[in-house]
This record gives C-alpha cells, sequence and structure tokens, in this order.
C-alpha cells in the first residue's frame, strides 16, 4: 500500500513539473516577448553599435535576398551549420531596422525562375560534384533606385567579416553614388610627359583601378585647397606641399576626413630632373611633417628597414644568378594584422626600401599597426643604400635588431591638429579653425610609396592596341581594401573583425593533448627498451660458440620472453591511458549534457517567473495607485 502510494506521489509530481514548465513556457512568451539576450561569450549575436546604427538610419528602405540551396547541401553539415549563422545575422539587423530592411529567405530549386533571379542579381553557385545540384549560398540586396549589390558567395574562411560584409552590403545600397577620392602625389601615378625621355608615360596599374572605381580628383602639390565632397584622400610621397595645403589636409582630417598616405625613406621611382633641369640633390624621401608627429606616429626619413628573412630576388648587377636584396621584402601573411579588414585576407605584399612607424603617446589616438617585418629585421640608413655597390656589400655592416617594425599603421580616434593656434603664417582660413578632430578620424599611413609601382606587384603586357596586368602580388588590394574601407560610413569603418562562431573543444582538446604526451612518452620508453633487447641480442649471438646454429640459446630465450612479456605490459598500460580519456570525455560530455538540457531551461523559467512577478507587482501598484 505505502509502495502503491508513494508511486501516485512520484507520478502526481511528474504531472506537476510538467504543467509548471508549460505554464512558464506560456508566461516566457508573453512576460519576455520581444526580449533578447546574448549569452554566448564573444556576443556573437550582439551587432556592433556600427551595424545598429547604420541599418537603424537607413535613409530609404532595402530589400535583402539570402539564397541558400537547402537539398543540395544536405550531404555539408559544416556548410549548414554557416548558413545558420548567416541567417541569425540577417534576421538580428532586419529586426533592427524598425522596418527598413525586408528579408527573403529563398531556396533555390534547379531550372528554376527564383534560380535565374539569383544569376541576374549576380549570385553565383557552386557545384558539388559530378552531376550534382549547383549549390546557392549569396546575398543579393536591391534599393527603391534599382541599385543593387551582391555577396556573391559566402566563404566560411571568412566568418569574422561576416557583419562587415553584410554592413558594406547595405551601406551601399544607401548610399549607391561613385565615391570621390583626392589623390596628391609627386610620383608619375596617373602617367603623363616625361622630361628625361621626352615621351609619354601611361599611368601606374593602380591608378587604373582606382579611377575604374572611383571618381578621382588629382590635386596638384602647389594647390592650396582641396576639392570639396572628397569621401577619402591618398597622399603619395608629399614633397613640397604648399603650406596652404598642408593646412587643408590638417582641417581636412579634424573635420573627420578619411586619408591613406603613403611616405618614404628612399624613394625607387621618383622622377630624375629633367634635361637642362637644377638637379635638387639625392634626397629622395618624403614625410608629411608637423601633421605626423602631431597625430602621435614617430617617422624617421633616413632610415630604411631590412629584413633579411623576407628579402627578395632582384638582378645581380655584377651578372650571374639573381641575389636577395635586403632592402627589398616579400612579407607574407604572418606580417598582416588578422583583425584588420584591410589585410586579413592578403597573401604577400612587396617593398622596396621601407620605412618603420612608431607609436607616440597622444590621448585619444589609437595606433594599429597593419603590416609588421620579421623578426630578424634591422635598420640601415637610406646614405648607405645610396652608396651599396651591390646587394652583396649590404649584408657586411647589416645587423639585426631582433625586433619587428611597423611598416604600415591605422590610426583613429580625435586626432589633434598640427596648427594648434591657427592656420599658419600666410594662410588664410576659409572656414572656422579646428584645434582638434570635430568626428573621429581614421588614417592609414604606410612607410613605404614603392609597392605602388607596376613592377613590385604586376607583370604588363600589350596585345591588339590593350594593355594587360597580371596580378602576382596583393599590392594593389591593399591599396583597394583601404580605399573601401575609408570610403565607408564612420558606422562601417567601425565594425571589424568578429570571433568566429565556432566553438572548439578546449577542454576535450586539452584532454587528449595531456594523454597523447603521456602516449608518446610511453612509446618512447618502449622503442628505447626495444633498441636495448636487440643490442643484447646481437651481444648475444657474437659470444656463441656454435656459428652455424639457428636456434636461439637458452640465455637469448629468456631475454626475448622478457621482453614479449614486459612489451604486453605496456600495450596495456596504453589501452588504459587511452580508455581513460575516453571515460573524461564522457564523463565531461554528460555535465555538458546536463546542463544543456536542465540548467539551462532552468534559468530561463526562472528568468521568465521574476518577469510575470515584477509585472504583477507593477499591474497591481498601479490599480492601487488609480483607487
Amino acid at each position: 500500500m505505502a509502495a502503491l502510494k508513494t508511486r501516485s506521489l512520484g507520478a502526481a509530481a511528474l504531472v506537476l513539473v510538467a504543467v509548471l514548465f508549460v505554464g512558464l513556457t506560456v508566461v516566457a512568451n508573453h512576460a519576455l516577448k520581444g526580449v533578447r539576450l546574448d549569452l554566448t561569450q564573444n556576443k556573437l549575436y550582439t551587432l556592433a553599435p556600427g551595424t545598429e546604427h547604420l541599418v537603424a538610419t537607413l535613409k530609404e528602405p532595402v530589400n535583402l535576398y539570402f539564397y541558400f540551396s537547402d537539398q543540395a547541401s544536405v550531404a555539408e553539415p559544416q556548410l549548414r551549420a554557416y548558413a545558420g549563422r548567416v541567417r541569425e545575422l540577417l534576421e538580428e539587423i532586419a529586426a533592427r531596422s524598425g522596418g527598413k530592411i525586408r528579408l527573403h529567405q529563398i531556396d533555390p530549386q534547379p531550372f528554376s525562375d527564383d534560380e535565374d533571379r539569383a544569376t541576374e542579381l549576380g549570385l553565383r553557385s557552386l557545384p558539388l560534384g559530378a552531376g550534382g545540384d549547383p549549390l546557392w549560398f549569396g546575398l543579393a540586396g536591391t534599393n527603391s533606385t534599382d541599385g543593387h549589390s551582391v555577396i556573391e558567395f559566402f566563404d566560411p574562411g571568412k566568418e569574422e567579416f561576416l557583419e562587415y560584409d553584410v554592413a558594406r552590403l547595405i551601406h551601399e545600397l544607401d548610399a549607391p553614388a561613385r565615391k570621390v577620392v583626392g589623390l596628391i602625389s609627386t610620383l608619375p601615378i596617373t602617367g603623363g610627359f616625361d622630361p628625361s625621355s621626352g615621351g609619354v608615360r601611361p599611368p601606374w596599374i593602380i591608378a587604373a583601378q582606382m579611377r575604374e572605381l572611383y571618381d578621382l580628383k588629382p590635386v596638384a602639390p602647389e594647390a592650396t585647397a582641396l576639392p570639396a565632397g572628397l569621401d577619402a584622400l591618398v597622399i603619395v610621397h608629399p614633397k613640397g606641399l604648399s603650406p596652404a595645403l598642408s593646412y587643408a589636409i590638417d582641417q581636412y582630417v579634424m573635420g573627420g576626413g578619411h586619408v591613406l598616405l603613403a611616405v618614404d625613406p628612399d624613394s625607387q621611382l621618383e622622377p630624375a630632373p629633367g634635361p637642362g633641369a637644377a638637379y635638387a640633390g639625392s634626397d629622395k624621401s618624403s614625410t608629411l611633417e608637423p601633421l605626423l608627429a602631431a597625430w602621435g606616429v614617430g617617422y624617421n626619413p633616413h632610415e630604411a628597414v631590412a629584413d633579411p628573412e623576407h628579402a627578395i630576388l632582384v638582378n645581380n648587377p655584377a651578372g650571374g644568378q639573381p641575389v636577395r636584396h635586403l632592402g627589398f621584402a616579400g612579407l607574407g601573411a604572418d606580417s598582416f594584422a588578422k583583425s584588420d579588414v584591410i589585410t586579413n585576407s592578403l597573401g604577400t605584399i612587396n617593398l622596396a626600401t621601407p620605412g618603420h612607424l612608431d607609436a607616440r603617446k597622444v590621448d585619444g589616438v589609437t595606433f594599429e599597426p597593419l603590416i609588421t617585418t620579421g623578426a630578424a629585421s634591422g635598420l640601415l640608413p637610406v646614405d648607405r643604400l645610396a652608396l651599396a655597390a651591390t646587394p652583396d656589400s649590404l649584408r657586411q655592416a647589416f645587423k639585426p635588431s631582433g625586433q619587428r617594425y611597423v611598416v604600415a599603421a591605422r590610426l583613429s580616434g580625435l586626432l589633434p591638429s598640427a596648427y594648434p593656434a591657427g592656420p599658419p603664417a600666410g594662410v588664410s582660413a576659409p572656414q572656422p579653425h579646428l584645434a582638434k578632430a570635430a568626428k573621429p578620424a581614421n588614417v592609414v599611413v604606410v612607410a613605404d610609396t614603392d609597392f605602388l609601382a607596376d613592377m613590385l606587384w604586376v607583370r604588363t603586357s600589350n596585345a591588339y592596341g590593350q594593355r594587360f596586368a597580371e596580378q602576382w602580388a596583393n599590392n594593389g588590394d591593399f591599396v583597394l581594401n583601404a580605399l573601401d574601407n575609408l570610403t565607408g560610413s564612420a558606422d562601417l569603418i567601425g565594425i571589424r573583425g568578429r570571433p568566429t562562431f565556432q566553438r572548439p573543444f578546449t577542454r576535450v582538446d586539452r584532454l587528449r593533448a595531456q594523454a597523447d604526451e603521456r602516449l608518446r612518452a610511453q612509446e618512447t620508453a618502449l622503442e628505447q627498451r626495444l633498441a636495448e633487447t636487440e643490442r643484447k641480442l646481437g651481444e648475444l649471438q657474437k659470444g656463441r660458440e656454435d656459428r652455424q646454429s639457428l636456434s636461439l640459446t637458452p640465455e637469448q630465450q629468456r631475454e626475448v620472453e622478457g621482453f614479449q612479456q614486459e612489451k604486453l605490459r605496456v600495450r596495456k598500460e596504453l589501452r588504459g591511458v587511452r580508455r581513460s580519456l575516453d571515460e573524461q570525455i564522457e564523463q565531461l560530455g554528460t555535465r555538458l549534457m546536463a546542463i544543456n538540457v536542465l540548467a539551462m531551461p532552468a534559468a530561463v523559467l526562472a528568468a521568465a517567473l521574476a518577469a510575470w512577478v515584477l509585472a504583477r507587482r507593477r499591474r497591481r501598484a498601479r490599480r492601487e495607485a488609480e483607487a
């Protein structure tokens, strides 16, 4: 009777728990409606402030079309997991837009109108094996003026920049006008007349690419003002700038302008003076003072960085095989900042006699390295480079300093003016003077100008009257990435790389590493005992009286049997270690399952109950106040 009563009470308790669970779920649906709580360690479901402001201030509605082939991706679990991450991000962005962003999710079937529409919008599919259905995984956006922008295919390898790429697409639809970029340079980037040869030089490939993508406005070094309406300003090898232009650059940055600046301690491309012109000396360096010092950038135009670890081959002046030149560096992926959208996807950048940048303490200014040299680098005086007869002669006097040098960096924040007291003498201020940045500025500084030259990153050829360029390094990608980033809004620039959605099982990996270490130690000991036994067997064999016999002596037999027993014992120990590892992993999985199945739902239900109780108290207090 007692047992029956106990079972009845147990069943009643289970029913009560089920009713309580359903009831609290209903309460949570009403009390917590619209509440979004991100409990992930890296806030993966929380939009960056720049993204939130961007979507909240859209000028016109935007349609987003997310194409993902659900059926074709059944055998690709990792891709499906990433697609879920993309979908959740898009839904969060749409929810934060106040109805300005309309998200359409499409599963295009083979040979359907949806597939034709995806192709028309500029998306591309990925073929899955021979004869398999095409896999679509991209995003297209349109606005009310027939403008459109696409992410052709979401690359899982770029997951940390997923939010940036989506925000950039939305920004392009909200501001579809062609961006205006100013260009100040004393190098022949845009081509023109060559006084040394009397002919016409073609524009550098990078200038041609910038003209294709932007409204490029050249500015002469002797100009006294910048064109109005610039989205970004490119300054390459500034020499002999007028005081008025230097002041205009300073005030442009103080007003929140974005700048890509390239200076050089020893330009290899500085034009030689024309026939009959006075030779101005051998100084081929450039700087942008007093602006750089005011912004917190240390730069010595008389020092170049040598990096023997990344030195690239050049023609030998003495003939014979090419030699590695200390002044020319081919930097790889390990030299680039992975957290910055400008450098994350780069493979190689080639530099020629680059300088180096140092961070100086300036309140409110952030100095972030983008490109650094190898750890075996050192400094060379520029005059030594000029006097070196051969690349080998540079090595004789070179001493590595054992540190990495910053070749390119990003400056951000409220930069101070280089002219705090007002414009320099003889220069009039056309507008109110800004002693400090009114808006956060963004400046990318590179201590090399030669990396822009064709010879360091493209091979050009002419056919049928056309010039073709084949890229073999990412120098141009760096420039276009920088301009793509700098010409965006301040919100877009502020969106940096985010942690990836995939979370490794670090605890499990640590357990495996510890077990593997023990296994390797025991396996090594086993191999040592095996070698020792074989050595003893060899010694015994040499001492045998009967050299023709193939049978083992009793002593050898005992030695072999002892080794076999030892080997069995060690193998048993190895199995025990592996079994212990599996048990620890299973226990960890059980604990995680308990947390996921019991603890987290309990925490959510407790929060819902607390919210319901609080809301009930507020309603009661309101009724009492009204009474």
